[in-house]
């Protein structure tokens, strides 16, 4: 606590030759004399009770100035307020659900574990708005920009293979994920491309829609995610699901291409650690700006003074009404 207008307390200092003349008042005033006929009305007063409550409305109304001077100070406490700007990068994660997507050289299969590191992805960035479009023979938007992660999550967990026909239109889905993201104000846009396969569907081709989101500005950082050499596929059969060794076949090569157009990076996910590396480092390269502005929040402080002094002034008032004014 701080007084704005400190020169006020040497107002304080007036106090004390009032204390001064006081005490020589009551020094000269001292042995007063009176002739009574007897002192039995006098007896059980005690004379040294008297003489100090005879002094205490002095020392209250010297207390209620003291008080008032110091309210007209004008008392005030801060603390520091943090105000904290952020600006947060807008990402579009555009996921391959062809059926290439379940083989089971992740856990518990490719599209499984794309889904669960990207929600824990989703949950470590709660500045950033964020969205969803897959791709298989064609591709859809499953969820526009959004900053309600609980909708987002519950989006992304809802995803499988199936939902449209099969094929990997890459182009197609980074092209739907641009279109996203090309009316964005964020001054950060960005493409999680991941996916497991060879283009062989879509009217779009990928190196044209790496050439439009280079034209909007828009990062596209490309995941291809399958095992070194074969890895299993689950195939129906007429003795049930059995899984099969096939070739894993991602063209690398397009992949770091439409990264290297887009000022971003190409990364290879051969399991689920791995995977999740490759968006840990994703993480720490996007990272959404935060400023933060700190300032002092004052509170007036002279409401406690003002009452005490109150106080003061009316409890000796009700001293000199109620109780001096009887004593024998």
């Amino acid at each position: 606590m701080y007084f704005e207008y400190s020169s006020i307390l040497y107002l304080l200092f007036i106090l004390a030759p009032v204390t001064g003349y006081y005490v020589w008042r009551a020094i000269q005033g001292a042995t007063p004399s009176l002739q009574v006929s007897t002192t039995a009305g006098l007896k059980g007063v005690n004379a040294v009770a008297l003489r100090i409550l005879q002094h205490v409305p002095f020392v209250l109304r010297c207390a209620a100035m003291a008080l008032i001077i110091l309210a007209m100070a004008r008392p005030r406490s801060s603390s520091e307020y943090e105000r904290v700007a952020t600006e947060g990068i807008d990402i579009m994660f555009a996921l391959d659900i062809s059926t290439s997507m379940l083989a089971r050289d992740f856990k518990p299969d490719r599209i499984g574990a794309a889904k669960d590191i990207a929600i824990q992805f989703i949950a470590e960035r709660p500045f950033d708005r964020m969205g969803i479009v897959v791709f298989a023979g064609e591709s859809f938007t499953q969820c526009p920009l959004t900053l309600d992660r609980a909708t987002l999550i519950n989006l992304m967990k809802d995803i499988e293979t199936g939902l449209i026909e099969d094929g990997t239109a890459i182009g197609n889905g980074l092209a739907t994920a641009v279109g996203r993201l090309k009316d964005s104000d964020a001054k950060s846009r960005v493409v999680i491309l991941l996916t497991d396969g060879v283009n062989n569907r879509g009217e779009i081709a990928p190196l044209m829609a790496a050439e439009i989101a280079k034209t909007y500005g828009v990062r596209v950082y490309t995941i291809g995610v399958g095992a070194n050499g074969t890895a299993p596929y689950p195939v129906m059969t007429e003795r049930g699901i059995i899984l099969q060794q096939r070739p894993v076949e991602i063209d690398e090569n397009l992949l770091r291409q439409v990264a290297e157009m887009t000022d971003a990076r190409y990364f290879r996910a051969t399991d689920n650690t791995k995977l999740l590396e490759i968006y840990n480092e994703i993480n720490q390269m996007e990272k959404a700006r935060v400023s933060v502005d700190s300032f002092p929040i004052y509170k007036e402080e002279f409401m406690p003074f003002a009452l005490a002094a109150l106080a003061a002034l009316l409890l000796e008032l009700l001293l000199r009404l109620l109780v001096l004014r009887r004593l024998p």
